[in-house]
């Protein structure tokens, strides 16, 4: 049997017996009075064995969270007096609540990680900052229930020695008050003549003495950290926005909307890294890319044989259409309208009320940086000798490359690897360890197969070493997983190995706003920096770097940093929903296989297999898979993951019904338009159900249509 099995039943005994044989009659006002004589008499003759029995008794009355705690305080007042009665009180006191403290983790805390671990996360994370804090102020309030907080405290992840400590600290006062009323014991009637209201409001103010110097201690810091920059007399703009890519795009729009006087500042291209760079063209190419496909696989859809020719100049051509299309909607023009101020040029803040740019000062009330990031650049010997491009360059390409070389095997390496194998390129991609590494396995695999099957030379668990040129060649060295090197020629090298926020030239320094050990700038769950008039979102802050989430991002930056000396608000990142645009495409949202396992969540995986629904069958794209994690036992989602077609679209139901609390009977109990893809989702939500209906019900109805058939 499990040792935590044997722990907890010897200690469900030891509380048993206290109540079997009524032994809380021994720890009763009445029976410390009738006793007290007896015990001081022990004590004159053997102080120390008394000493040492009465704190063994207190610290397992503690540690068994026993009701007596209060009489046990009395008991050291009245026998020991007060100066050796309130060490020896605290002591044990302490001692029995870190036992407790120490009982409740080990036997519970696991259990409660793996059914309750995404809600226990969020209060471990304040705890982190502010657990000290938190113990402190209930320490300081005796009516609180103090074996509660030894239980619960067990339950998170703040450190036993940080209890400890805190906890005798903070029992100190609680101790004294009860130590000093026993030596008077004569004169109490019952326990609450012990804490009277203005005791407990006393206490309740002594509570909040922390939280008070800290928030006093802040406005000190934040005074000194103004003190070296002049404010102005007045300002001229409410909120200045720096980048204009998705954050600060929606940022100066809300700013702009709720009528503050917003300026947007841009150093290159109106619309950012996912207009010009990123999303709109990749999708672009993966479009084209997926139609060349079709068309060579046309013979499925029963067309005996489709040519598609084209030109790879052509296909560049188009995915800048694409993007000049949607330009205007990012463009100056659009948000002048919209009361924006928009100005180009290199921004950098100069104070934490002014910004400096084309050699003019802007006076603001507020700052939010969103410059968002680029890709970063591997330190790979003989690199700037070669033809190597990133995600922003690529697009310059005119003339097809016969042989790329993607070096990543994250979504953009996976997008950009297949769809320019599609366009007919041989391509090998290389990655260090695996494929998408923030996907199960099971995701993966089908990824890796997908990419197989399109001609891709997949080299995983593969180190890039250096790039040379020999014999008017371009090679990238690997070291393979066999541990030799092996030479890949290439025309075209892509760096697709992640990207790193644009914090350089901004003043950050100067201003001493620290930065993250990711490079990224550090800053509150409101999205404050250390100045809090200075706020930062999008990819600059992360932790996503997705254009969906710059967006989310955008609206608690706006509407902190025009309205936060009213009312704060704290991003919500609960819900957050991403896609990897391969074929078949990858969406997630909340929890992974992987991910509830390395934070220690218990969950049940419902599967459905796309190849069973009609019409995946009909579009002949019947593979990939609906996987959703729940609760145990119950409806309530963690975290879903589908590999198909359009997974993209299939999630956005799972994203609705996360973010709204709904569970998987919900969904079952929607009706879906058939034929269609979304009947998955219902799908998998009655394959949930079909495994959890009770097989008592079900053999009581095999019973009841029995009789019903025997005309019963």
């Amino acid at each position: 049997m499990n040792k935590r099995w044997w722990l907890l039943g010897f200690l469900l005994v030891l509380i048993g017996l206290f109540f079997a044989f009524d032994l809380g009659r021994f720890f009763s006002l009445d029976a410390l009075k009738t006793s007290q004589h007896e015990f001081v008499q022990f004590y004159r003759a053997q102080p120390i064995q008394v000493i040492g029995l009465y704190a063994v008794t207190y610290i397992v009355m503690a540690a068994l969270s026993l009701p007596g705690a209060a009489v046990m305080s009395l008991a050291g007042g009245a026998v020991f007096g007060f100066w050796i009665g309130v060490p020896v009180v605290l002591i044990s006191a302490t001692l029995g609540a870190t036992l407790a403290f120490w009982a409740a983790r080990y036997l519970f805390r696991d259990a409660v990680e793996r059914r309750f671990g995404d809600r226990l996360e969020v209060i471990n994370r304040n705890l982190e900052r502010d657990g000290a804090f938190y113990l402190f102020s209930l320490r300081l309030v005796p009516a609180f229930p103090f074996f509660l907080i030894n239980l619960l405290m067990g339950l998170t992840s703040i450190r036993v020695g940080t209890f400890f400590w805190v906890s005798l600290i903070g029992m100190l006062a609680g101790s004294a008050v009860y130590v000093n009323a026993g030596t008077q014991l004569a004169a109490i009637a019952s326990l609450s003549d012990i804490l009277s209201p203005a005791l407990i409001g006393s206490f309740l103010l002594l509570a909040l003495f922390p939280w008070l110097a800290r928030w006093i201690i802040n406005i000190i810091k934040r005074r000194r950290l103004y003190a070296r920059w002049p404010k102005p007399a007045h300002f001229d703009r409410n909120l200045v926005v720096i980048g204009a890519g998705a954050a600060g795009l929606v940022t100066s729009y809300i700013a702009a909307a709720t009528r503050a006087k917003v300026t947007l500042i841009e150093s290159h291209k109106m619309g950012g890294d996912c207009l010009n760079y990123g999303c709109v063209p990749s999708k672009a190419l993966i479009r084209t890319a997926n139609f060349i496909k079709q068309a060579e696989h046309a013979q499925s859809l029963g067309i005996e044989q489709v040519e598609a020719r084209y030109a790879f100049g052509d296909v560049m051509a188009r995915v800048h259409r694409i993007i000049r299309t949607i330009e205007p909607h990012d463009s100056v023009e659009r948000y002048t309208q919209l009361g924006v101020e928009v100005i180009q040029g290199e921004a950098r803040i100069i104070s934490p009320w002014a910004v400096m740019v084309n050699e003019q000062t802007l006076t603001t009330r507020a700052i939010v940086i969103a410059t968002g990031a680029r890709p970063f650049i591997p330190p790979i010997p003989g690199l700037e000798d070669v033809n190597y491009y990133t995600s922003e360059t690529i697009w310059s390409l005119t003339q097809r490359p016969e042989r790329l070389v993607v070096l990543g095997g994250g979504p953009i390496g996976c997008e950009l690897a297949q769809a320019f194998a599609r366009l007919g390129c041989q391509v090998t991609q290389v990655e260090r360890d695996r494929l998408m590494m923030r996907e199960d396995e099971d995701v993966v695999t089908l990824v890796e197969t997908a990419l197989q099957a399109d001609g891709i030379r997949l080299l995983t668990q593969t180190e890039a070493l250096r790039c040379e040129k020999k014999n008017n060649e371009q090679r990238l060295i690997v070291h393979d997983r066999t541990g030799k090197e092996v030479a890949l020629p290439f025309d075209a090298l892509l760096c697709a190995v992640g990207r790193v926020a644009r914090t350089e030239g901004l003043g950050l320094e100067e201003l001493g706003i620290p930065l993250t050990p990711r490079r990224t700038i550090e800053t509150d769950g409101g999205l404050q920096t250390i100045y809090p008039n200075i706020y930062a979102c999008g990819d600059v802050v992360g932790p996503y770097q997705f254009t969906h989430a710059a967006s989310h991002q955008a609206w608690y930056a706006s509407v902190n940093a025009l309205f936060g000396h009213i009312k704060r608000f704290k991003v919500d990142y609960s819900v957050m929903p991403w896609t990897t645009f391969t074929d078949p495409e990858v969406a997630r949202v909340g929890l992974s296989e992987q991910d509830a396992t390395a934070r220690k969540i218990a969950y049940e995986v419902t599967r459905y297999e796309l190849k069973e629904l009609d019409r995946a069958i009909a579009d002949e794209a019947a593979h990939g898979f609906i996987k959703v994690l729940t609760v145990p036992g119950r409806d309530r989602v963690l975290g879903v993951t589908i590999v198909a077609e359009h997974a993209s679209n299939l999630l956005a139901e799972f994203v609705l019904a996360m973010k709204h609390g709904l569970g998987l009977n919900k969904i079952l109990g929607t009706i879906h338009t058939y034929p269609t893809w979304s009947e998955a989702n219902k799908y998998v939500a009655g394959e949930w159900r079909r495994r959890h209906v009770s097989s008592y019900l079900l053999n009581w109805a095999e019973r009841y249509h029995a009789r019903r058939r025997e005309g019963k």
